[in-house]
């Protein structure tokens, strides 16, 4: 079911139909120093993230992963993997995005950059448990794929029926 509301063209008069779809993201588990990387966000809502952000229009959901860790994190990523793909409607408090998630290796020192006040590495257990929009679950998701090497999050886990 499409959602979209209808505005008037100011030049020609025609109704214009704006469609409400979902944004498309990444997210990053960058494994760096034995620990993932982190980022202390500047922007609403605040608090730890996984490296991220919206993909722009023409680029790829793999260029938009490495240029987001680049931007927030300094660093220079090797994609290594897809963990999964997220889009709860309300994974977002700002709107409905649907985030690919991929995992990346990288050498070097993380340093702050873009929408990010920190980047810091953080071993698996000491990752705080309250990171902002899904980030806690993407991570003990990323925890049972290492422990599993298998697969992580079964088509239907938050559904009532597919």
């Amino acid at each position: 079911m499409s959602t979209f509301r209808t505005i008037i063209c100011s030049r020609c008069g025609n109704k214009i139909r704006i469609y409400s779809n979902p944004v498309p993201t990444v997210d990053i588990i960058i494994r760096l120093k034995g620990g993932i990387v982190l980022i202390e966000r500047t922007n609403p809502p605040h608090g730890l993230a996984l490296p991220g952000g919206f993909v722009d229009y023409g680029e790829s959901l793999e260029n938009a992963a490495v240029r987001e860790a680049m931007e927030e994190t300094g660093l220079t990523i090797r994609l290594t993997g897809l963990l999964g793909v997220y889009s709860d409607p309300d994974r977002d408090p700002r709107q409905h995005t649907i985030s690919t998630v991929f995992m990346a290796d990288a050498e070097g020192s993380p340093t702050a950059g873009d929408d990010a006040a920190s980047a810091t590495v953080y071993s698996l257990e000491a990752v705080p448990d309250n990171l902002v929009f899904d980030h806690s679950e993407i991570i003990e998701d990323y925890r049972m794929f290492l422990d599993s090497s298998g697969l992580v999050r079964p088509i239907g886990k938050d559904t009532k029926t597919l």
